[in-house]
């Protein structure tokens, strides 16, 4: 980049100095001021009358030039007049001498002439170079493609590297031994895929399994996004498909990945402006390039995209995209091998647990593993730590899921003691509700938003939930709410439980709209409209009767009633250890889930983890925490449960 501004700035320098020449050149004939043009008659007459003051005879020119006596300057060619020059003054009194001045050639004038023409010209392909971008990238190559090519030069990837999909890994390494030896498959009639589409969310590594597959094969691998192909000028897509499977036929056998594909992809016909037509043509491009493949081509396409329900059909269909690969988030054990994968090379102490930090992470994708195992190094170095400890693990996560750490937050001992006993509901109540997850963790040290928390940790990770656990959520979450009205009277309830109600709300609406768990309306699915009311079924046909949608809302509030009510009754019921809870919370902060047991049974002080990072910090997952809310521009205390 560097080495090209140097260069342009030389050339506009040379084109600056050249316009400079120019104009000196153009105006050097005027310097001197204008002169009259006097005919020899004239010049005879102005000489007889004793008006010319001063004269000079070029005699490589044949011009006479000089000053008359008020100053006007003259000049007279005697070219034609074949006169010797001495005699023209010669008894006269006037002044005058010679010079000698080298004529302009005509190769000169010429190129004087048409030297404007030719800088314009230069400057014209200039620009026009400058536009085009070196033939790739700029406003003139609108039709190249912008796929990138990776060879065996870039850092390679391989199946080894990729973590926590093995269904996905299995599907794909048909294309592997298609591309390392495709006879195999021919011989017998079989055709490889055309195309294969990963679907998962973002960041479970649909991008890096491709370019396994490509350091598997040993093969280039050519990568574009879907958005690179749509520009806003109708053709420039499919022009940019062309060029991109012409290129990569000369170097097939080869792979191309198309991220995003749901940029191009999407369903033809939709849309009222005219920008779909320049989609539409792209995605028609595409389709025909991928049916007109063989099998013998060694050309497979991977595309990637987390809305497969977008794409149009026809690129669906056998012979193109025929195959759907998933990539979801890993479970427990793909977590565990993910987590190995990102440790790899760094320091880790001997205390860290991998299989209890992948318990801990339900949910998360390997780019979020990956941002755990990072954010712990970091930890690490600014405690001058030489290894990373399994605390750092534990702080690592907390951060991700709740944000950093705010011990500056100043907070009355209301407002403490108001966080402690939340929290304390919190954790009293899942303890004692069957079908509730084992606890972690309590704190009631700010983090992020949050001014306290109470986290959670499945024991495996669950694909679905039974009643007896939905209830036990929804009491759980309302353990807040119930606590600030038993130890702070009704009328000190604060807006902490705001989104606790929202989390419970949300539950309990899906139990009786979507999951068929409510006996007074049945196993019959409703979905709910912007607008609030309800539909039957999936959304579609007419709303329900105002009887059935009143049903379903007292349902919900019955849900949400029993919910805190059963709250209540726990927190009465338990009192005692609740209180003791809350005041260890006072005292220490933060409590782990052994601590917390052993000092509701026999009143154990807490003993506190050494700055080491030793033994055993609870890595947290469910975490139900207090956040602060702006209202009305006072800050108050609100309560989330994830």
């Amino acid at each position: 980049m560097k080495n090209a501004n140097t260069r342009n700035f030389i050339i506009w320098g040379v084109v600056i100095a050249l316009l400079l020449a120019m104009v000196a050149a153009s105006s050097a004939p005027m310097q001197g001021g204008e002169s009259d043009e006097l005919l020899y008659s004239q010049l005879e007459e102005r000489i007889a009358s004793g008006s010319v003051q001063s004269a000079e005879i070029d005699t490589s020119n044949d011009v006479i030039t000089g000053t008359l006596s008020g100053g006007e300057k003259f000049r007279t060619n005697i070219g034609e007049i074949d006169l010797d020059p001495n005699a023209i003054f010669k008894g006269t009194d006037i002044p005058y001498g010679f010079k000698e001045t080298q004529r302009t050639s005509m190769l000169s004038s010429i190129l004087m002439s048409i030297f404007p023409i030719l800088l314009i010209g230069g400057l014209f392909i200039l620009f026009f170079r400058n536009m085009q971008g070196g033939g790739r990238g700029g406003a003139m190559s609108f039709g190249k493609s912008k796929a990138k090519l990776l060879t065996e030069n870039t850092k390679k990837v391989t199946f080894d590297d990729v973590a926590g999909v093995e269904s996905a890994k299995e599907d794909l390494k048909e294309v592997v031994d298609f591309l390392q030896d495709p006879t195999r498959f021919t011989r017998l009639g079989a055709r490889i895929p055309t195309g294969a589409l990963l679907v998962g969310p973002p960041g479970t590594g649909k991008t890096l399994l491709a370019r396994a597959v490509a350091g598997e094969a040993g093969v280039p691998f050519f990568t574009i996004s879907g958005s690179d192909f749509v520009e806003m000028f109708v053709g420039v897509g499919a022009s940019r498909v062309r060029e991109m499977f012409a290129e990569a036929r000369k170097q097939s056998p080869c792979i191309i990945f198309i991220d995003e594909i749901d940029a191009v992809g999407r369903h033809r016909g939709v849309g009222t402006s005219g920008g779909h037509e320049e989609r539409e043509q792209t995605l028609n491009q595409l389709l025909v390039e991928m049916d007109g493949f063989e099998g013998d081509e060694g050309i497979i396409i991977i595309a990637a995209t987390n809305r497969p329900d977008v794409l149009d059909k026809a690129l669906l269909r056998p012979g193109r995209f025929d195959r759907q690969i998933e990539v979801p988030y890993p479970d427990i054990q793909g977590r565990e091998k993910i987590l190995d994968v990102h440790m790899k090379g760094k320091p880790i102490a001997a205390n860290v647990d991998v299989k209890y930090i992948a318990r801990g992470t339900p949910g998360f994708s390997g780019a979020d593993l990956m941002n755990l195992v990072n954010e712990a190094a970091l930890l690490s170095a600014r405690r001058n730590k030489l290894k990373i400890t399994q605390r750092e693990f534990e702080d690592a996560r907390d951060k991700v899921l709740m944000g950093a750490e705010r011990r500056t937050l100043s907070m009355t001992d209301e407002e403490r003691a108001n966080t402690a006993y939340h929290e304390a509901g919190h954790a009293i109540v899942g303890l004692n509700m069957k079908g509730s997850l084992p606890i972690h963790k309590a704190t009631i040290i700010p983090r992020g938003r949050a001014l306290g928390m109470v986290q959670y940790m499945p024991e495996r990770d669950q694909i679905s939930q039974s009643r007896e656990e939905m209830i036990a959520r929804m009491a759980m979450a309302m353990g807040g709410r119930a606590a600030e009205e038993l130890h702070f009277g009704y009328d000190k309830v604060t807006s902490g439980a705001s989104s606790d109600i929202e989390q419970v709300t949300r539950i309990a609406t899906a139990m009786v709209t979507e999951w068929g768990l409510s006996d007074a309306i049945g196993p019959i699915a409703y979905k709910q409209q912007d607008n609030g009311s309800f539909v039957p079924g999936i959304g579609r046909g007419s709303a329900i009767s105002p009887d059935t949608a009143k049903l379903i809302e007292s349902e919900i509030k019955r849900f949400v009633t029993e919910a805190h009510m059963k709250a209540l009754e726990i927190l009465k019921k338990k009192k005692k250890d609740w209180v003791r809870l809350a005041e260890a919370l006072l005292e220490y902060e933060t409590l782990s889930g052994d601590e917390i047991k052993a000092l509701l049974e026999d009143d154990t002080k807490p003993k506190r983890p050494d700055s080491s990072g030793g033994g055993k910090p609870a890595v947290a997952a469910v975490p139900t925490t207090r956040k602060p809310k702006p209202i009305g521009g006072a800050t108050t205390a609100k309560d989330t449960s994830e």
